[in-house]
């Protein structure tokens, strides 16, 4: 089972969460390419740190909006997002090559996550720019979302991915940021989530519904309270479980 997280979104100055930390811990980095946070320093700080630890690096995509942290839909044209996220692309690649690595997968941020797991021009705008720089790039999305099948209609590999620090709904979607149930921020019930969704398949809903959960990939966000105690338990707990924390790029 790979486990990932969001890294490299800090700014400038300011830091967010421990990047080196989680590089210790995870198998795939999704680093912020500019857009929603990140900057040229902070990405090849980050590329740098993951190819010394073997960690696969993914571009982790998201809408032109430091202020929102990319967490606020932004109605674009299909040529303009297509292009965003062709120029976010290109640009963490750049950052791999002095470290003999390169870009491995790509995965959309916030509002562009969950704007292309239902809307066709978004979704198809990710599609068409990965199938333009590099069709033998997977992209790491939800399981069934509009995203996923948009790109496997292209030929592309989808890694379905798994959230052990979010809230689902009964419906198999994300509870909203703004709603109570957001996040797990326990990291001994991230740790036995995270557990759940790579034997079983399954997750627990807010409602106590069991929803299938059929991921290969399961994110922790760096971002989030306790995000690096909470993947040291993950892991730990994975472990213990016989699943062999592996990249699957």
């Amino acid at each position: 089972m790979d486990l990932n997280a969001d890294l490299g979104e800090g700014f400038g100055i300011w830091r967010l969460g421990d990047d080196e930390a989680l590089l210790d811990l995870v198998t795939s980095a999704n680093v912020a390419c500019g857009f929603h946070g990140g900057d040229p320093s902070t990405m090849r700080r980050v590329c740098a740190a993951a190819a010394e630890r073997g960690v696969a690096v993914g571009a982790q995509v998201g809408y032109r909006d430091l202020a929102g942290f990319g967490r606020r839909h932004i109605a674009y044209d299909f040529d303009e997002l297509r292009d965003d996220v062709t120029y976010q692309l290109g640009a963490l690649d750049a950052f791999c090559r002095p470290y003999r690595t390169r870009v491995r997968y790509l995965k959309p941020h916030g509002a562009l996550y969950h704007a292309a797991a239902t809307d066709e021009v978004q979704a198809a705008a990710v599609v068409a720019a990965v199938t333009g720089y590099d069709h033998e790039l997977p992209i790491l999305c939800a399981p069934g979302s509009t995203l996923a099948q948009l790109a496997v209609g292209a030929g592309l590999r989808v890694v379905a991915e798994g959230f052990a620090d979010r809230g689902y709904l009964p419906t198999g979607a994300l509870v909203p940021r703004t709603a109570p149930g957001a996040l797990v921020t326990d990291p001994e019930e991230v740790a036995v989530r995270a557990v759940r969704m790579a034997t079983e398949h399954t997750v627990v809903a807010v409602d106590g519904t069991v929803v299938p959960c059929p991921v290969a990939s399961i994110c922790l966000h760096g971002d989030s309270p306790g995000a690096v105690a909470s993947a040291a338990l993950v892991r730990a707990a994975l472990i213990d479980a016989g699943v062999t924390p592996t990249p699957f790029a």
